[in-house]
């Protein structure tokens, strides 16, 4: 080698190793974790102080470096650290886990009357006794769905505060901030106040006032409404235009179990991770040990399987699903062609033609488009003379700003790979869009006429009497970190929902839309967890001292029944049905789990005493358990993976406390696929008193079976009065595949606790946000 070439290696190998170095030694927020809140009077934060003068190795550094200390309803802090400053303290005393902080991304007119649950039905005197807390982007304060008209004061039990740059009223009782990396992007307002639209959205889905005609932009128009109206709201702003960081959602958890909310809801998650290295189940949990039930998304991953996040058995994990209304958008070629796409367009064209043009033949060469670039219609890949005043056929499901900045009038797009759209998006022109096959037939028409055109009608609510039908994004089971729980849960309306929305937000997916609404209509299972938070609440107004398992039981139980025809997927995409609230206030018997069955699950699932005991502070203890699998966890569900070629055998055990009439015999029935043998001992349960709780068990035997697809069914105890479901869910599966594949598949074994580690980035669960762009 040349002097010269081994000096420059010599050098390059210099710089790496001082980047690297660099890396090392730059401080980065990292969670804490150190389990249940220490008794008595002792200052949580200057322990934590402590902790970090004793590594960093001065009071100075210590201060510098502590961000949020959690003290108020569980014990941790949030600190800047090196790798090597995380590590060392990772192994001192009294340390559950430390987490680097990331980010996860945020994850109805109609809806509340499809569910059952009618104006009628609500407005109970305790409802407005019942606090939702929101884990979201904000709130819009000013918005007529949180207009205290006609309110109290505020529940005695609430001990939260409103911050001091936002007005609360007595509807919006509680309003807090975090921005643990202290960065604001252009849109971001440093206040509870909601500039994204996602929180206002949510909120007002779960408990949002009454609001006459309603609309967005004149679609959908009718009156938008909460589950339970009269609830209070309180919202805790982790989620900003750049993500939810990790350290602010369980600083937002720490508040809000002090504050004294009835149930929490979460619109946003992130992969799979390890029950205690995830902040949303670590604070779900503790949120459980003092009564509170959490709500989660269940992300917008499908329909692809095992993708399924929040899927710890305390919270609720809920799916998404359509309404019997959706939005349909027509266009009409210049040769008398009607064609009808899934589209919320609220622009009227007045029946006007516009001169109609293929994509590829516009593109902007100055920089460097090509027609094999301009077909999909990219901000900047167009040729600005050539589409200005035309509607433009695009190959790519976009948020059309490429057509709008061109100064194109409207855009029709098919996607190769949105075969049967299923939900509707908005834009900030006229558009639609339609499936690739109808796609074929306007480019036809454009390349056999001379002077094309088209026009794109304002969209129609058409009934649509196949819902309700999951929707493709929506995400799937099987559970990755314990497939002994069916995940998801339940499933919600969350397709093409109106609920209220922030006027300085944009309302399409393109950010620099500038049109304002007080409505919105968006899609994801963002949308769905703040249903089921609402139904959650209006349960919990019934009976205010149920266990967050029990309202848990009653929302799971008496679900609607999906339809197995129209889901391959079965349970892994719906759990155990579509949410009926009005059913599940009289559910007649509930599955009911303590923190103790909590703690012997975890003990089960490789868990050991030290740990425990940090996290319960109490003599919690693993010495007589044997790990192996959840079959004797009291979930109101069942399910039953099997490993490929072993025969499918196991006992599950349960037990059911009545909440309905004293004197009640319940009788099993059992719907299950021929192959499979399930035995229910006994199948008479006869109940004296109400309260009274009766044991059962559930045996399941069947052939050796490789490689099957989920089969499943249901175990269903009745009175002539309830019907108490339980889905029934067998399959072959290796946990933690496919996030595992490469080191596990081989050395498995049924007792193995195994942890992943997820993407950088946790969700909104909207599915609107999967479009937006920025300048």
């Amino acid at each position: 080698m040349a002097k010269g070439g081994l000096l420059f290696l010599l050098y390059s190998l210099l710089l790496s190793t001082l980047v690297l170095n660099c890396q090392c030694q730059e401080r980065k927020l990292h969670i804490v974790y150190m389990g249940n809140k220490p008794e008595g009077d002792a200052s949580v934060a200057s322990a934590h102080h402590s902790m970090l003068h004793k590594v960093l190795g001065s009071p100075s550094s210590a201060k510098e470096s502590l961000v949020h200390s959690y003290g108020r309803s569980f014990n941790g802090f949030a600190a800047k650290l090196t790798k090597e400053e995380a590590t060392k303290i990772s192994g001192m005393q009294g340390v559950v886990s430390v987490i680097p902080s990331r980010h996860y991304k945020l994850h109805t007119t109609r809806s509340w009357d499809f569910l059952n649950l009618t104006v009628n039905k609500v407005g109970a005197p305790q409802e407005s006794d019942v606090i939702i807390g929101l884990l979201d982007t904000g709130i819009w304060p000013e918005h007529p769905s949180f207009n205290d008209s006609g309110y109290g004061p505020p529940p005695a039990k609430w001990k939260g505060t409103c911050n001091s740059n936002i007005t609360c009223n007595n509807k919006i009782i509680g309003a807090q901030y975090y921005n643990s990396d202290g960065e604001y992007y252009d849109t971001d307002i440093p206040s509870p106040r909601d500039s994204e639209g996602h929180g206002t959205h949510t909120s007002s889905t779960a408990g949002g006032n009454e609001v006459s005609d309603a609309s967005y932009f004149g679609l959908a128009e009718g009156l938008a409404r909460g589950a339970v109206p009269s609830a209070r709201i309180a919202v805790y702003k982790v989620c900003w235009s750049f993500g939810c960081g990790l350290a602010d959602i369980l600083k937002a958890f720490d508040d809000a179990i002090a504050d004294g909310v009835d149930i929490i809801s979460v619109s946003l998650g992130g992969g799979p991770e390890d029950y205690f290295d995830d902040p949303i189940a670590i604070g779900s949990f503790h949120a459980m040990r003092n009564g509170i039930l959490t709500s989660n998304s269940a992300g917008n991953s499908g329909p692809f399987p095992v993708t399924a996040s929040n899927v710890a058995p305390w919270t609720l994990t809920v799916a998404a699903s359509t309404i019997d209304r959706k939005f349909v958008a027509r266009l009409q070629l210049g040769n008398g062609i009607i064609l009808t796409g899934i589209c919320i367009n609220n622009f009227d064209l007045n029946g006007t033609s516009y001169p109609l043009i293929w994509g590829g033949s516009a593109p902007n060469y100055t920089i460097g488009s090509s027609p094999d670039i301009s077909r999909f219609c990219l901000p900047d890949a167009m040729n600005n003379d050539i589409v200005a005043g035309k509607i433009v056929f695009c190959e790519l499901l976009s948020d059309g700003s490429g057509i709008l900045l061109a100064n194109g009038v409207g855009t029709i797009m098919a996607d190769p790979f949105v075969v049967d759209p299923d939900f509707a998006f908005n834009f900030p022109l006229p558009a639609t869009l339609i499936t690739p096959e109808d796609g074929h037939k306007v480019l036809d028409y454009i390349r056999s006429t001379d002077n094309p055109t088209a026009t794109i009608f304002v969209s129609d609510a058409w009934k649509d009497a196949m819902a309700p039908i999951v929707v493709s994004f929506s995400s799937r089971g099987p559970n990755p970190i314990t497939p002994d729980v069916l995940k998801p849960d339940i499933t919600a309306p969350g397709v093409d929902i109106l609920a209220g929305w922030s006027p300085i937000a944009p309302p399409s997916g393109y950010y620099d839309d500038k049109r304002s609404t007080l409505f919105n209509i968006i899609s994801g299972t963002s949308m769905s967890c703040p249903h089921a938070s609402g139904a959650a609440a209006y349960v919990k107004a019934v009976h205010p001292n149920w266990s967050p398992a029990a309202i848990k039981s009653a929302l799971m139980t008496t679900a609607s029944i999906m339809d197995t025809r129209k889901h391959p997927d079965l349970e892994f995409a719906y759990g155990s049905g579509q949410i009926n609230p009005v059913a599940a206030r009289d559910p007649g018997l509930i599955f009911d789990i303590s923190e103790a069955d909590y703690i012997n699950f975890l003990c089960k699932q490789g868990y050991n005493t030290s740990t425990l005991r940090l996290v319960t502070g109490d003599n919690s203890t693993c010495t007589s358990i044997t790990p192996g699998r959840a079959w004797d966890l009291n979930y109101p569900s069942f399910s039953l993976y099997v490993l490929d070629g072993q025969k499918i055998s196991a006992t599950f055990t349960r037990e059911v406390t009545n909440v309905g009439a004293a004197n009640s015999t319940y009788t099993a029935s059992i719907f299950m696929p021929t192959a499979i043998s399930v035995t229910v001992d006994p199948s008479v349960l006869t109940f004296s008193s109400v309260g009274q709780t009766l044991s059962f068990s559930v045996k399941v035997d069947g052939p050796a079976i490789s490689q099957q697809p989920i089969m499943s069914g249901a175990i269903t105890w009745t009175d002539g009065i309830h019907a108490v479901r339980t889905p029934l869910a067998v399959y072959n599966y290796i946990p933690g595949a496919p996030y595992n594949l490469e080191s596990e598949t081989s050395s498995y074994t049924p007792t193995k606790r195994t942890a992943f580690k997820s993407s950088s980035i946790y969700r909104k669960d909207g599915i609107m946000g999967h479009l937006k762009t920025r300048p």
